[in-house]
């Protein structure tokens, strides 16, 4: 059996912010649709399911993020998850450049939980919080430079 990751699909709040968020950061828009009907309930297994969705791929071609925000059922807010809590986690993207990527981010309001650290002269990483309260880690090789 040949098996390969999709995308990632994360429900967000604003959609058009988000995408601007992450397409500023150099993810790419594949498409974007509206998406309802039996199909939607089937696949999803919410009746009346009726929600907004986007597709970016980032730099390389490799990854693929889906991101959804919801008309129909109402969207249920939740705390934002915490990096210990059991689940889904973060995002994470490799960054040539972190405090560029940092710089990005600040433009959208969205600042590291704590700082930047640096793992044995290897990696430079940060989290931070992005749209809808998405974790998202940004690490920098440090070996490549």
């Amino acid at each position: 059996m040949t098996i390969r990751l999709e995308n990632v699909g994360i429900a967000v709040r604003d959609l058009d912010a988000t995408i601007a968020f992450f397409t500023d950061l150099g993810l790419t828009v594949l498409g974007t649709d509206e998406v309802s009907g039996e199909w939607a309930d089937t696949a999803v297994g919410l009746d009346g399911n009726h929600a907004k969705i986007a597709v970016l791929q980032t730099p390389d071609g490799q990854g693929q993020i889906e991101l959804f925000e919801y008309i129909h059922p109402d969207a249920i807010e939740t705390e934002p998850t915490l990096p210990n809590e059991i689940g889904m986690h973060r995002i994470a993207f490799a960054v040539d450049d972190i405090e560029e990527s940092l710089a990005i981010a600040a433009t959208h309001g969205h600042y590291p939980l704590r700082g930047v650290a640096n793992y044995q002269d290897v990696y430079k990483l940060t989290y931070l919080r992005g749209p809808s309260g998405i974790l998202v880690m940004f690490a920098q090789d440090l070996t490549k430079s």
